[in-house]
C-alpha cells in the first residue's frame, strides 16, 4: 500500500518469505487460554448491526460486500488500521445472539485464509496486529469459547506466530500512543497464551523505559492531545487489568502513569463531558469517558494549567476556557498536531460557546489540511498562512520555536497572557494573546496584539458551536450570541472589522455540521497592532 504508515523498513521485504515465517514464528501453539482479561469498555449495537450486514463504516468510511474487503483500495490507512485491528468485536458482542457470534466466527476465519501465514505490511504492520492480538484475546468468551476444535486451533497457532513478530519488530519505528497500544497487544500475549512469556518480559522492560518519556510530569501525554490523552489512559487501564487478571505485580511505572493522566484527562472536559478539540481531538463519547475515569480508580482534581504539554484552563462561575498555550508536540510524536498555537475553546455549563472546527476520523489529505490548519481553530491568522506547517499526510513541517504564557489568578479573576512566534517568516510578526475572565464567569475580554511589519492582513476567528444562534445588533457594533437554553452573550470588538461568514464543525463523527464563526479583519500597521474584543452575559450585573 502506499500509504505511508504502512510502507515497512529496512529488512522488511524478507519478513514475506516462507523462510522468516518457518524460522521465525513458527512454534508451538497454545490450546487454550491462561486467563482472560477484563474488558469493561461498552461496545456499540449499531455499529455491530452494521457488521453484521457486511457493511464495514470506521474512520469516516463505509464499504459493503460479501468478501471483507480487507484491501479496499480506496480506503485510508486509518480504515485499514481498524479493520484488521478487530477492535470492532466488541460491537457485535453489544448486538448480541448467536448470528453475531456466527459473524465474528466467518470474519475472523476469512482474515485468517488470506493473512494468517502470509505477511503483508497492512495486516502485521505491529500496531495493527497488537490490537488484534488484544481484541482477539478479550473477545475470546464471545466469538471462540464455543467455537469449533479447527478455528479455535487456528486462531491460537495464529496469535502464537503474532506475538513472536512482535518479539522480532517492536519497538522499531513505533512512538507515543501507538507504541503503548503495541505493548499492550504483548502483555496480552505473553500472559494469557502459554509459552510466550518473553513477550511480557519484553513489553515490561519497554513500559518501565517508554512511560517517564510519554507521560510528563504534569500528566499530559507527550502527543498532546486529548484523544491520546483518552486512549492512552485506557491502555494502562487494560494492561494493569490483565497484570491483576494473572495474579502478578502491575509494573510501577504503570500505576504512576494511570495516577498522574487521570486529572489531565479531566483537565480536557467540558461541562457536557465531552473533551476539548485539540491536536486531532473529537469530543468522544462522554460515556466513555465516564468508564475511563471510573476504571482508573484514580484520585485528583483538574489543574490549571499543564505546563509540559502546554494548555490553560480557566474556571469561573458556570464557565470553562481551555486554551493551547505550548509549542507543538515533538517530530515524530505529531502525527495528529494541528497548527492552533494559542487557539481557544469556551463552554457555559454544559453548552459549548466557541469551538475549534475539529478533526476527521480519517485525518488524511484535504480533510486533514482543512481542519488542522490554523483557520480551523479560534485563533489569529496572518496572510491566511497556518501558523505551523501541516502535512497532508500527517506530521507537521515546521512550528513555532517560541512560545510563552503566564498566568495570574486573583480575587478579580484569571489573566492569562501569551505569543509565539509561528509567523516570524512574516515580517518577523510575533502574534500576543490576553485573556482575562472574571471571577463571575460572565465577563471575558480578549486582546491580540501583533509585533512586526506593517501590509500584512490578519483575521481572528471566533468559531461558534452549531447550536448557537447569532444576531447583528443593528445600532452598534456587536453579535448578539443565544445558547440553547436561552442565555444570551453579547460580542463585542474595536481595531478591526466584524463580519460573520460560515463554519464547519467536525466534533463527532464523520459528517460535517454546518456553523458560523466571527471574524475579525484588519492589516497590520508599522510597529504594533492591537484588537480588542469581549464577550459578555447579557442580563449580569457586570459593569460594561
Amino acid at each position: 500500500m502506499a500509504h505511508k504508515r504502512f510502507k515497512p523498513g529496512s529488512g522488511g521485504w524478507y519478513r514475506a518469505t516462507g523462510l522468516y515465517q518457518m524460522m521465525a514464528l513458527s512454534g508451538p501453539a497454545p490450546r487454550q487460554l491462561s486467563l482472560v482479561p477484563p474488558d469493561p469498555w461498552p461496545g456499540d449495537a449499531h455499529h455491530g448491526q452494521d457488521l453484521l450486514n457486511n457493511r464495514f463504516r470506521f474512520a469516516g468510511q463505509g464499504f459493503s460486500g460479501e468478501m471483507p474487503p480487507w484491501l479496499e483500495p480506496t480506503a485510508s490507512a486509518p480504515w485499514l488500521a481498524e479493520m484488521h485491528g478487530f477492535d470492532w468485536l466488541r460491537h457485535l458482542r453489544a448486538t448480541g445472539g448467536d448470528a453475531a457470534r456466527r459473524q465474528a466466527r466467518v470474519l475472523v476465519s476469512h482474515w485468517l485464509d488470506m493473512f494468517g501465514k502470509r505477511w503483508h505490511p497492512v495486516a502485521w504492520a505491529p500496531d495493527v496486529l497488537a490490537t488484534r492480538v488484544t481484541a482477539w484475546i478479550g473477545q475470546h468468551d464471545f466469538f471462540l469459547a464455543s467455537a469449533d476444535d479447527q478455528l479455535r486451533a487456528r486462531v491460537f497457532d495464529s496469535l502464537a506466530r503474532q506475538v513472536r513478530f512482535l518479539e522480532h519488530t517492536v519497538p522499531g519505528r513505533l512512538k507515543g500512543a501507538a507504541l503503548l497500544g503495541t505493548l499492550k497487544g504483548m502483555v496480552y500475549g505473553g500472559m494469557c497464551l502459554s509459552g510466550l512469556s518473553r513477550a511480557t518480559d519484553r513489553a515490561r522492560a519497554l513500559l518501565n523505559r517508554e512511560l517517564p518519556k510519554q507521560v510528563l510530569p504534569d500528566g499530559g501525554h507527550v502527543e498532546h492531545s486529548p484523544a491520546a490523552q483518552l486512549l492512552v489512559l485506557r491502555h494502562l487501564i487494560d494492561i494493569r487489568g490483565c497484570y491483576r487478571a494473572g495474579r502478578e505485580d502491575v509494573p510501577e511505572a504503570v500505576q504512576h502513569a494511570i495516577d498522574r493522566m487521570t486529572p489531565t484527562l479531566r483537565f480536557f472536559r467540558h461541562g457536557d463531558g465531552g473533551l476539548a478539540l485539540f491536536n486531532g481531538a473529537q469530543e468522544g463519547e462522554a460515556v466513555l469517558i465516564d468508564t475511563v475515569l471510573g476504571q482508573a480508580d484514580a484520585r485528583g482534581r483538574p489543574l490549571k494549567s499543564t505546563p509540559h504539554i502546554g494548555f490553560e484552563r480557566i474556571t469561573a462561575g458556570r464557565t470553562c476556557i481551555l486554551m493551547d498555550t505550548g509549542l507543538p508536540p515533538a517530530p515524530g510524536l505529531d502525527e495528529h498536531a494541528h497548527a492552533g498555537t494559542l487557539s481557544f475553546e469556551m463552554s457555559i455549563g454544559r453548552e459549548r460557546l466557541i469551538v475549534n472546527c475539529g478533526a476527521h476520523p480519517g485525518d488524511q489529505g484535504p480533510w486533514r489540511a482543512a481542519l488542522a490548519a490554523t483557520a480551523a481553530h479560534s485563533t489569529l491568522t496572518i496572510d491566511d498562512t497556518n501558523s505551523s506547517g501541516v502535512n497532508d499526510d500527517g506530521g507537521l513541517s515546521r512550528r513555532p520555536s517560541n512560545v510563552h504564557v503566564d498566568r495570574q489568578d486573583g480575587d478579580a479573576g484569571t489573566l492569562v497572557d501569551a505569543y509565539h512566534d509561528g509567523y516570524g517568516d512574516r515580517g518577523s510578526l510575533i502574534h500576543f494573546r490576553r485573556l482575562f475572565l472574571a471571577e463571575s464567569g460572565e465577563d471575558l475580554r480578549g486582546q491580540d496584539r501583533l509585533a512586526g511589519s506593517a501590509s500584512h492582513e490578519f483575521a481572528v476567528r471566533f468559531h461558534l458551536h452549531p447550536s448557537v444562534r447569532v444576531a447583528t445588533l443593528e445600532d452598534e457594533a456587536a453579535l448578539l450570541l443565544r445558547l440553547p437554553s436561552g442565555a444570551l452573550w453579547k460580542f463585542r470588538a474595536s481595531g478591526a472589522e466584524i463580519e460573520t461568514t460560515d463554519s464547519i464543525y467536525l466534533g463527532q463523527g464523520a459528517d460535517p455540521r454546518a456553523t458560523t464563526q466571527i471574524v475579525l479583519r484588519g492589516t497590520t500597521q508599522p510597529g504594533e497592532t492591537l484588537v480588542k474584543w469581549g464577550l459578555r452575559r447579557e442580563g449580569s450585573d457586570i459593569d460594561s
